[in-house]
């Protein structure tokens, strides 16, 4: 099987002997039943999405990394809502929030969509490079892996990418190289925009509705 694989997939009969017995921590067991029972009967396998991911997660807390699907853990959670497996796999497939190789700690995914593009991506993917990242890859020490994705939805404040579960946005060569040592290191960077800019306000603050800067603010009265 592994000479016929394209090299970036794992060898299918080691990753079985892995992961061939997984099967939901006890609590992931009862998440996975508060989600399932949140469609109507008969409607379970449309949990196919946020169950892979809880999947996807588990296997990120017994690896230390990001986490990501093998075979046998899409076979697992297809036969878990009882659909068939390809079903499963065409889901895992389509969308870029899963894995189907290990990936490292944290995993970057550089936004290369035209905005970023224009607001300075390249400087953003050089910085990940002078780390010795490249793209589709796991730098040797495992602790990133560099994809390059289209649009995150934060065009507002591009550039920006992914890294895990967080946004960071307003780059320059200087910031993603300050995040990618922090979080070598074992810090938390702050996430969102890395300048004086209040979520996607303009820069320098908002300049419409701005009373809501500080509170929930009810225009209402003016309004009458």
């Amino acid at each position: 099987m592994a000479d016929i694989l394209p090299s970036w997939i794992p060898d299918l009969d080691e990753v079985r002997d892995r992961w061939g017995g997984f099967a939901f921590s006890a609590e992931n067991e009862v998440q996975a039943k508060v989600i399932a029972a949140r469609y109507p009967p008969g409607r379970q396998h449309s949990a196919i999405i946020p169950l892979l991911d809880l999947a996807q997660r588990q296997v990120g807390a017994e690896t230390e990394t990001q986490g990501w699907l093998p075979i046998p853990v899409i076979e697992y959670v297809a036969a878990y809502l009882g659909m068939p497996y390809m079903r499963a796999y065409e889901v895992a497939t389509f969308y870029t929030m899963f894995n189907l190789r290990p990936v490292g700690r944290f995993h970057v995914q550089v936004c290369g969509t035209t905005p970023c593009m224009l607001r300075g991506s390249d400087d953003v993917m050089a910085a990940c490079k002078a780390r010795g990242m490249n793209k589709g890859g796991t730098t040797q020490d495992g602790v990133f892996t560099l994809s390059e994705v289209e649009c995150l939805g934060a065009c507002a404040n591009a550039p920006m990418v992914q890294i895990n579960d967080d946004n960071y946005e307003d780059l320059t060569f200087d910031s993603m190289t300050a995040i990618l040592d922090s979080l070598a290191r074992g810090e938390a960077p702050t996430p969102g925009p890395q300048i004086d800019r209040q979520t996607s306000a303009p820069e320098g603050g908002p300049t419409t509705l701005v009373e809501m800067a500080a509170e929930n603010h009810d225009y209402r009265g003016r309004w009458s």
